[in-house]
């Protein structure tokens, strides 16, 4: 019995070779795309789930309260919390410290590597249970001076020998000796680095951290804890809350609380707001997921569509086997047969239009997706998608054409093309109006993006260039400056604590003129720049003066930029005394700069003090006008060497890191593209396949309104207005439902664009253009079509 079904399956498919395509090839795009972001959200959901012990892992984290700007939460915390947690909470398993895993130079011979690493206490790798090569995870790190390398790592400084036991020069200064290889870190893990040094190294070798044991001020260190078996976090929490302000009074002010953020909501759940997790990454794989969702809707009513509008060819066949004896239920599963026949050739097809799209995918999205071959359980999920879509495609035209009475049928009185043209209508309604919406949400993505890039940055990013420090280029610092300038290939050279496009160091103003009673301090970023930054940076003075060239007569005098002169209410704040945590005593503002984008292009300018520091992270410098970049950065890449000769020349410039803060509005927009892109082609699929069938049934029609001395265009309108309405109708929908979801959408952009009507306009515009575009090619061909043939008949 199976076998007949299929074979007559087989041949109807055959017998109607262009329908058949249209709703294999609609099929195919439409599987093809949700199973490529099926196995996008599945990788996204897998980050750090390979770790054992993942379900009991947190980062502990801070929550600030300032009265105008509300709860803030940050990372960032200081180093008595660790030690309070591993002694006064038994729920607590493992306790590790860690530095902000930031780029060092490792030396060794003539190889030089400029990579990312990681400080970590002695439990890291208890909790953190990376699989190590060689070492032992428990003493690995034991003395200060040893290193683990992951595979690559090692493999890059040592080759092929055995680098146990070998000693790696770090930053030029310090021999650390390689006790431990572990593999490399997954893609799909949120931590990522490529050697660890225990964090005894840092105290052991950085003055600074000899008071961070004892000082709750001092938030400039990750913790992450492991609780024990079946302790429950929502009981410690309040236990934990009050650790810093209990120990350390200096923070009352800001009302500090602890909390804890499980490993399992790093990746996915990264946003806060007012001190509680607000989504994150999360909101874009639930709308893609959604999106996914929609283009196989579409792809499925195009099925439905097309088979319905072909009933009546089907509909003496029906008869026929009714009245000799096939029951309705035989013939709704010789209809779901061939549905699910289809199906599965459309899933072929979808394969290998997934296939061929994970590379460019996969540079879209910075990720490592691929189709798991090899995964049982992943092909009995795709047997499940393939019955799943082959079933709800084939649903309508199953019940639909087996519910035909054969008398009717057979004595040729059944109008079934009346009959399925209302649900057919409905259908190109919903399909239609997903895919304007997209086409709204992709023009809106777009003008968002392009809303926060013309925004004014407050400085020049033109040909400026950034180089990170090391302690031989501060200590050479005058020198490399003089020789770059020397060059006649740059303009101006500075340095700075930070990047142009990020703010590092963050601490507080405590005190200030006209500051209300019991008003707290403000949390401000705080930058040490030397007295060229502003010149070298482009950003302008508001009023005031820059730092002199003189270091020493500038120690106690800072540089604020508007935004904190706002914040602290100054009307004059030129030689105004404020007490600033970044300087001992007061410090006295001896300018004010305008405004700079120095964090997100899409929120206000946060409060920012400058102060003029000599040692730094970067060196920022302008290169010449109408010089040859490339000629000029190997040019200034062997002064760098000559002053650093242990670390790799590197570079980047400061254009490029801010186009990189809209990576992922980009990636947004760019997919939103693509798949509004595969709806609309889904949709014209079977509006081509719907307007060659009414060309169709309407042949005789046309032939007698051409004889009667119908124009092809009096045709073309006649063929193309039901649909042209049935696209208006859709746009009416989708506009408001758009408008709704969009909305939502930018309201988490403080600096954000103002829909207006011209989107819905223009998307409404596209989509009747296309709409006319795909019809018209039946329309015209029947009008063009010679009467005498299509009347001969009668």
């Amino acid at each position: 019995m199976i076998k007949n079904y299929l074979k007559i399956a087989w041949r109807n498919i055959l017998n109607n070779k262009v329908y058949s395509a249209l709703n294999i090839v609609g099929l195919a795009a439409g599987m093809a795309v949700a199973l490529l972001i099926a196995l996008w959200v599945v990788d996204e959901y897998s980050y750090d789930k390979f770790l054992p012990d993942y379900k009991s892992l947190y980062q502990v984290e801070l929550n600030f309260t300032d009265p105008h700007e509300g709860e803030h939460t940050q990372q960032a915390v200081s180093l008595p919390i660790a030690d309070v947690l591993r002694k006064e909470y038994p729920e607590v398993k493992y306790v590790a410290e860690t530095d902000w895993m930031g780029q060092h130079d490792l030396l060794v011979g003539t190889k030089k590597l400029y990579m990312n690493g990681a400080a970590i206490g002695s439990d890291f790798l208890k909790m953190f249970q990376y699989p190590l090569i060689k070492g032992n995870k428990n003493d690995v790190l034991k003395d200060p001076f040893s290193i683990v390398l992951t595979e690559s790592t090692a493999k890059a400084l040592f080759g092929n020998a055995d680098p146990m036991s070998k000693l790696v020069k770090i930053d030029n200064k310090y021999t650390l000796k390689v006790t431990g290889i572990m593999n490399d870190i997954p893609k799909n893990s949120t931590l990522q680095f490529n050697y660890l040094m225990p964090f005894s190294f840092n105290e052991a070798t950085q003055d600074w951290m000899k008071t961070a044991r004892t000082t709750y001020y001092n938030n400039s260190f990750q913790i992450f804890v492991q609780l024990k078996s079946g302790v429950d976090y929502a009981k410690l929490a309040p236990k934990i809350k009050n650790i810093v302000y209990n120990g350390g009074p200096k923070m009352r002010p800001v009302k500090p609380v602890v909390l804890l953020h499980p490993v399992v909501d790093w990746h996915l759940y990264s946003d806060f707001k007012n001190g509680k997790e607000a989504g994150g990454f999360i909101d874009y794989v639930r709308m893609f997921s959604i999106i996914g969702i929609l283009v196989l809707l579409i792809a499925c009513i195009n099925f439905m569509n097309l088979s319905t509008a072909r009933s009546e060819k089907r509909a003496r066949e029906v008869g026929v086997r009714k009245a000799i004896g096939s029951q309705r239920k035989d013939l709704i599963f010789q209809f779901l047969i061939e549905s699910v026949l289809i199906t599965f050739i459309a899933f072929l097809f979808a394969v290998l239009f997934t296939q061929l799209a994970l590379p460019s995918f996969n540079t879209l999205t910075g990720g490592d997706v691929r189709i798991p071959y090899s995964n049982t359980l992943f092909w009995i999920i795709m047997l499940l998608y393939v019955l799943f879509t082959g079933l709800l495609a084939g649903s309508r035209p199953a019940f639909y054409l087996s519910s035909f009475n054969p008398v009717k049928v057979l004595k040729g009185t059944i109008q079934v093309g009346k009959a399925a043209a209302l649900p057919r209508k409905i259908l190109v309604v919903v399909q239609f109006s997903c895919s304007i919406a997209l086409i709204i949400s992709t023009v809106i993505v777009y003008q968002q993006i392009q809303y926060a890039k013309d925004r004014p940055t407050g400085y020049s990013a033109d040909r400026l260039v950034s180089t990170d420090m090391s302690d031989d280029l501060n200590n050479h610092y005058d020198a490399l400056k003089n020789d770059l300038l020397a060059t006649g290939s740059v303009e101006s050279v500075a340095r700075s604590s930070s990047p142009i496009t990020g703010v590092y160091w963050h601490t507080g103003i405590e005190k200030w003129p006209g500051q209300g009673v019991g008003e707290l301090g403000i949390n401000v970023g705080a930058v040490s720049v030397s007295d060229s930054y502003f010149k070298t940076v482009g950003m302008k003075l508001a009023e005031g003066r820059d730092f002199l060239t003189n270091w020493s007569a500038d120690t106690s005098n800072i540089i604020i930029n508007e935004a904190a002169a706002r914040r602290m209410g100054l009307k004059e704040p030129i030689n105004q005394l404020i007490t600033f945590d970044g300087i001992n005593g007061q410090a006295k503002i001896v300018g004010v700069v305008k405004d700079a984008l120095m964090e997100s292009p899409f929120t206000p300018v946060e409060p920012t003090v400058f102060v003029h520091g000599r040692g730094s992270n970067f060196a920022i410098y302008r290169l010449s006008q109408g010089v040859n970049t490339h000629e000029v950065i190997e040019k200034i890449g062997k002064i760098f060497d000559k002053y650093n000769p242990a670390y790799p020349f590197s570079y980047r410039f400061v254009d490029d890191e801010y186009n990189s803060k809209f990576n992922l509005e980009v990636l947004v927009g760019k997919l939103a593209g693509v798949f509004a892109g595969l709806a609309i082609f889904i949709s014209c699929l079977g509006l081509f396949g719907l307007a060659a069938y009414v060309a169709e049934q309407r042949t005789k029609e046309i032939g007698i309104r051409k004889v009667l001395g119908a124009s092809i265009a009096q045709v073309w309108l006649l063929l193309s207005k039901d649909f042209i309405i049935l696209v208006v109708i859709s746009c009416v929908i989708a506009s408001p439902v758009a408008l709704y979801f969009l909305s939502g959408w930018l309201r988490k952009y403080d600096y954000r664009i103002t829909i207006g009507p011209g989107v819905f306009v223009l998307a409404a515009i596209v989509a009747l253009i296309i709409t006319v575009l795909t019809i018209s090619f039946q329309a015209i061909k029947a009008a063009l079509s010679n009467p005498v043939k299509s009347l001969r008949s009668e």
